[in-house]
């Protein structure tokens, strides 16, 4: 009986595996082949495999800018998602009573329209005769002349707005999860409300925040869309810089090579954070 409840479950792990290997494993070893093709070929057939190392040192050189950009606008949005997802899940845990499930759904209910509409729309919202221009001019936050559109605020806008459910629904579940009977025992103590987040509800919900900030800037670090609609030749991401590689100009070891050193210096960073956050004593 035993033996045979080991084998199921090795039987049950073969689909997995098998679509790792045909979506992960071969695309993976496919683009790190790319990288190290000879860089004169004249189009993909022509290249040959030579070990080019100089492909990753050339990609880095002639991309360093959108490369730090992309980390750069990846990690502000993060933030900015934090500070607003925390507010929105600590709401929804501790405040909607029963129209949480109300609010949930409107967490997520962006996600039925398209990721590319989504972003249109911001380009609609930040125009430069919109409503929010307009309003910042009388102000007096913007200059008469000032703009939004094309800008690094509306690349960060747009990150931050695409990917905030990502990280609303971690903080959401680590909050859920909270007794409330705790904070209120902390009041009792006579700790005032600053006190009690700190010492008591934010370490019980670092869990969702390790988790919200890694399904957040992992995306946004990769992303292309937002700063395609809503940026401008000086705002290209790295993502972009990938996509007219393999596209345009057809240089398929370049684009290869930047794709592994951008997956590198993620895996790099996310072990380096999750090290130490602390993440197994976490959960």
């Amino acid at each position: 009986m035993t033996r045979k409840r080991g084998k199921t479950g090795y039987l049950l792990v073969i689909p997995g595996a098998l679509y790792l290997l045909a979506f992960f494993a071969l695309p993976f070893y496919s683009l790190i082949a790319t990288s190290l093709y000879d860089p004169s070929g004249s189009d993909f057939r022509g290249y040959e495999m030579t070990y080019a190392f100089g492909n990753f040192v050339d990609a880095i050189t002639d991309y360093w800018q959108p490369l730090l950009r992309s980390l750069a606008y990846g990690g502000v949005a993060t933030v900015l998602c934090l500070v607003l997802g925390y507010v929105l899940a600590y709401a929804i845990a501790f405040k909607a009573g029963r129209w949480k499930i109300l609010m949930l759904v409107l967490v997520i209910a962006p996600f039925f329209t398209s990721f590319l509409v989504r972003t249109l729309s911001w380009k609609l919202l930040l125009a430069d005769d919109g409503f929010i221009v307009n309003t910042l001019q009388f102000l007096q936050i913007l200059g008469d002349d000032g703009r939004l559109l094309a800008t690094p605020v509306a690349v960060i806008a747009g990150l931050t707005y695409n990917f905030l459910p990502f990280m609303v629904l971690p903080l959401f579940a680590s909050l859920d999860r909270v007794d409330y009977r705790l904070i209120e025992a902390s009041g009792d103590l006579y700790a005032n409300p600053i006190t009690t987040f700190f010492k008591v509800t934010w370490p019980l919900s670092l869990p969702g925040v390790v988790s919200g900030t890694l399904l957040t800037f992992i995306p946004a670090v990769g992303d292309y869309i937002n700063a395609e609609l809503l940026g401008n030749t000086n705002t290209r991401m790295i993502g972009n810089v990938i996509q007219s590689l393999f596209t345009d100009a057809n240089d398929y070891p370049a684009a290869a090579a930047l794709s592994v050193i951008l997956m590198t210096m993620i895996l790099a960073l996310v072990l380096v954070y999750v090290r130490r956050a602390g993440t197994e004593e976490l959960l």
